[in-house]
């Protein structure tokens, strides 16, 4: 790190002091306003990923102390000993790593370091066990306030125990109430001292949060791959530590309550106690559940390679439709399926035993997407400027948006509609306020379908037989195309790995294309042992890793996708 990052780091070197506005995590410097330029367009630095100073000073000092590059040879991280578990310069490798084998490249490593696992199961973590603190606290809340009505009932007995009795007993009956504030006493400060031992990890744990979330936003990858190395340890001592608190009985309920000597009942003279304070021991049942109980790796899990992804049939389908174009899967299992004619046009809803279920008539259904809560969307394509909004629980057009152009692929991507509005390029509705407005302003073609994964935009086009994978602001990651295996590429779908299905009209076949674009495979076609005949719709459902593919008329397939 450098020694002042509030300084720029290119002007300091030059013996000129200018404040830096920006920092470099690889350059490990600041930059003034001047020197910003220079670094954006060099071709050794232009890309670099820099973060305002105001942001990498809002980090925790424990990521701002983690050595970027190798404090022995003062060499730049470049390999990763999975061997070893640890970054390495070059020389590293030749003084301590020369027998290990199993080296990765730091930048494969750190790439896409904040999406891994192992970054995802320290978030869901510290969530789950800020959530038990919570309801330890809680129970520990009413453990007391029951005790305390357990104290006050067990003393009003007492008192009307002794009224029926003589007051020679008046000795035994204060003996017996210094006995049970004692013993209520030592109870209740046992239990305030475990209730500093857990505010003071809940403390921590928030802690943990609150520098992971400002690692996620400002960090370098390099940064948080590091620092998680030493986080995951420290995490995993808070964890044994919760793990434990069942255990040790810390949250066992003590209830207390009178026993009257039967003697002291017949007023006998030899009467010795005026009671007995009897605690009982009740095992909590608030549970710590790990999110995960596998150790999470810090390398990233490779994503389901296309090579070993396999199709199992499930069922066969009547959609009891012509000329489908779109289709998606509902929560409870059932399938929609659009009819996209100009003489009748219609959604076909499908139980998941092959039974319809119902049809609703629409002025024309091109694709569509579930939303929410029985509420899906529907496209028109060519023949209106309208998205409606159905509920399929009342059979009944909810609402109907005006969005001012074609619309004919549709995704959901967070609170936002994404659709393909040819002319207009891709646009996005909000569902919050129906607001309207362009993403991109490139011409689609007629009848594109989009799909969505990460911050990706995946869309196909049927005349120049692509398949087009974008950024958000329209910067193009990769262009598929391959007329000898895709034709006509209609409806697209993506799995929980990032994999690209892409259902070919013409081709009559199903290409899964991987996530960089560069690897494809047909992993459905004419001969296989389904009745493919001009497929024009799929959807990918990531809860049950099912593929659905239909026909043009009249026929659907549901697959299970295993690796």
């Amino acid at each position: 790190m450098a020694c002042n990052w509030s300084v720029c780091g290119i002007c300091d070197f030059r013996h000129v002091t200018k404040p830096s506005i920006v920092w470099c995590s690889e350059c490990e410097e600041g930059l003034c306003d001047d020197c910003i330029e220079h670094h954006s367009i060099s071709k050794s630095s232009r890309d670099h990923n820099t973060v305002p100073i105001s942001y990498y000073q809002n980090l925790p000092t424990e990521v701002l102390q983690v050595a970027q590059s190798c404090t022995k040879h003062n060499q730049k991280y470049q390999i990763f000993c999975k061997i070893h578990d640890c970054p390495c310069c070059k020389k590293c490798i030749i003084d301590e790593h020369n027998e290990c084998k199993e080296f990765v490249d730091i930048d494969d490593v750190i790439k896409n370091v904040k999406l891994s696992n192992a970054f995802n199961e320290i978030e869901l973590t510290l969530s789950c066990m800020v959530e038990y603190i919570k309801r330890v606290k809680k129970d520990c809340d009413e453990n007391l306030l029951s005790i305390k009505e357990q104290k006050e009932q067990i003393e009003t007995k007492i008192i009307q125990a002794r009224v029926a009795i003589n007051n020679h007993l008046n000795l035994l009956e204060q003996t017996l109430i210094e006995t049970l504030s004692l013993t209520i006493a030592k109870k209740n400060t046992k239990i305030h001292h475990f209730l500093k031992l857990v505010e003071k990890t809940d403390k921590e744990i928030k802690d943990f949060q609150s520098n992971h979330l400002k690692i996620k936003e400002h960090a370098s990858e390099l940064q948080t791959f590091l620092f998680l190395k030493q986080m995951e340890h420290d995490i995993a001592t808070t964890e044994e530590y919760i793990q434990s608190i069942n255990k040790s009985g810390s949250l066992n309920h003590h209830h207390f309550s009178l026993k009257i000597d039967t003697t002291l009942e017949k007023l006998a003279i030899n009467v010795t106690v005026f009671g007995k304070i009897v605690e009982e021991t009740r095992p909590s049942d608030i549970l710590f559940v790990r999110h995960n109980n596998k150790q999470a790796q810090i390398l990233p899990v490779p994503a389901k390679s296309i090579d070993d992804l396999k199709l199992t049939l499930v069922q066969s389908i009547n959609t009891y439709s012509e000329d489908v174009r779109g289709c998606t899967m509902l929560p409870d299992g059932r399938m929609v399926f659009t009819c996209y004619s100009c003489l009748e046009s219609y959604l076909t809803v499908i139980k998941p035993d092959g039974r319809i279920d119902f049809k609703i008539n629409t002025d024309v259904a091109f694709d569509v997407v579930y939303l929410k809560e029985d509420i899906i969307a529907v496209t028109s394509g060519r023949f209106s400027d309208n998205i409606k909004l159905i509920d399929t629980k009342f059979k009944t057009v909810k609402k109907t948006i005006n969005v001012g152009s074609s619309n004919d692929g549709m995704a959901l991507k967070d609170k936002d509609l994404i659709y393909c509005g040819r002319e207009k390029g891709l646009r996005k509705i909000s569902l919050d306020d129906g607001f309207v407005s362009s993403i991109t302003n490139s011409k689609l073609s007629e009848l594109s379908h989009i799909a969505t994964f990460s911050d990706n935009f995946i869309y196909t086009d049927c005349k120049t037989n692509t398949v087009t994978c974008t950024t958000q602001q329209g910067q193009v990651n990769w262009i598929f195309k391959d007329e000898s295996i895709l034709k006509c590429p209609f409806s697209i779908s993506v799995d929980n790995d990032g994999n690209v299905y892409v259902v070919g009209r013409d081709s009559c076949n199903v290409v899964v294309i991987s996530p960089d674009g560069q690897r494809y495979r047909q992993i459905l076609h004419v001969f296989s042992l389904v009745d493919l005949q001009k497929p024009s719709a799929l959807h990918y459902d990531l809860v049950t890793n099912k593929l659905l593919i239909s026909n043009s008329q009249n026929k659907a397939f549901l697959f299970n996708v295993t690796s």
